[in-house]
């Protein structure tokens, strides 16, 4: 039986750059890709980061009963939608699968899979380090989102409470100050697991 391994963190944790190694590293992982009707932005690619749907379709999926979880983000652009579709991608049965997620969505996955099948890995960062890491990212985009960043920076004080974290019988902590050891520490928990 499979394990789904489960990356959290806050913004500019490095969540994404975690998940794209841990996929490289480890090929028995297979990865879930998430479906969101925010814009695409630049430099990402349809499959590949999310698949990107429109408000019908995310509409149609649930619908037809196909979503496992949902969530909404009231942005300064308008509502996002982001969810993990039952659509064949995760099959622990089979294999292994690597998502990565806010708590919320983490919670909901292991009321889907059960505690024991979710593997919730968090990456930590201090927050001006995190802020900083931000803040370099918005200045390299081409039309910067400085009002969107505040928000989510915010927004992720709420949703990572030390509570709501206790909630999720987290597996591992792991400090993201350094990637290679965060992805050593990450590879350390998934290998332990078997």
């Amino acid at each position: 039986m499979g394990k789904l391994v489960f990356i959290l963190g806050k913004s500019a944790s490095g969540k994404d750059t975690v998940y794209r190694r841990l996929l490289e590293e480890e090929p028995e992982l297979a990865p879930v890709v998430l479906y969101t009707t925010r814009p695409i932005r630049e430099g990402e690619a349809d499959g590949r980061e999310y698949h990107f749907v429109t408000d019908a379709e995310m509409e149609r999926l649930e619908a037809e009963g196909k979503i496992l979880e949902k969530r909404t983000y009231h942005t300064v652009k308008g509502d996002w939608h982001y969810a993990t579709v039952d659509d064949g991608q995760i099959d622990l049965e089979k294999h292994s699968s690597l998502i990565l997620g806010v708590p919320t969505s983490c919670r909901s996955m292991q009321e889907v899979f059960g505690r024991s099948a979710v593997m919730p890995l968090y990456l930590e960062v201090e927050d001006g380090e995190r802020l900083l890491r931000a803040i370099r990212r918005e200045q390299r985009r081409i039309v910067p989102q400085y009002e969107e960043m505040c928000r989510r920076f915010l927004a992720d004080a709420r949703d990572y409470r030390e509570e709501v974290l206790e909630e999720l019988h987290l597996a591992a902590r792991i400090p993201n100050n350094d990637l290679e050891t965060c992805i050593a520490a990450c590879r350390e928990m998934i290998h332990g697991a078997k």
